[in-house]
């Protein structure tokens, strides 16, 4: 039995998205092993977390500021939104380079039809979409996703009904073998296949 200090740093570790108790363990004990310094730097930069950052208040990414920089940059087409579960999603299509329109992070999917729609930003987002031309549905292609999608595209066009909504193309990565597709990536795409 470790000491309550000890048992509730453990605890709260293993909070964390894939962290079980074994590894939450290692943390702690990797912590008491290095001594105070690195002790010292993680509490630091979780205080400046929490005393620092907030959620803008037009895309609900996380920021040190009321705006984040993406929704302060002059130069984004603010007609184009991209829609994403969680705020990683915006620097995973950052990297890419290719998009130049603004975000909108719902910070969650749902898990059925309307299971937990309070919960995200979808009053947020249907008021952005009034002015907006197109909405870019960008979440995970699995059963939550999906249902998602589908709810959003249903209330966005009843509150817009000349607003493009689109997807992200789905089908096979590259330098994957046909043989090890499923077959609803193969049929996907089938589908969003594009000419030479």
């Amino acid at each position: 039995m470790y000491s309550k200090s000890v048992q509730q740093l453990i605890t709260a570790f293993a909070k964390l998205p894939s962290v079980g108790e074994r590894t939450a363990e290692r943390f702690v004990f990797y912590l008491l092993k290095s001594g105070k310094k690195d002790a010292a730097e993680i509490t630091l930069a979780l205080k400046s977390l929490i005393d620092n950052v907030k959620s803008c208040e037009t895309c609900w990414d996380f920021t040190d500021s009321v705006t984040c920089t993406i929704c302060a940059d002059k130069t984004r087409d603010r007609q184009t939104i991209c829609v994403v579960a969680e705020a990683q999603d915006v620097q995973t299509i950052e990297k890419t380079g290719e998009y130049q329109g603004v975000y909108h992070i719902l910070r969650g999917s749902l898990a059925s039809d309307i299971d937990n729609s309070s919960e995200l930003k979808i009053k947020e987002l249907l008021d952005r979409t009034k002015t907006a031309k197109e909405i870019i549905l960008a979440l995970n292609p699995d059963l939550a996703g999906e249902n998602t999608m589908m709810y959003l595209a249903q209330k966005i066009k009843k509150n817009n009904l000349k607003i493009k909504i689109t997807r992200l193309a789905r089908g096979l990565p590259m330098g994957s073998n046909l043989q090890y597709a499923d077959e609803i990536t193969l049929s996907s795409a089938l589908k969003n296949r594009t000419s030479n």
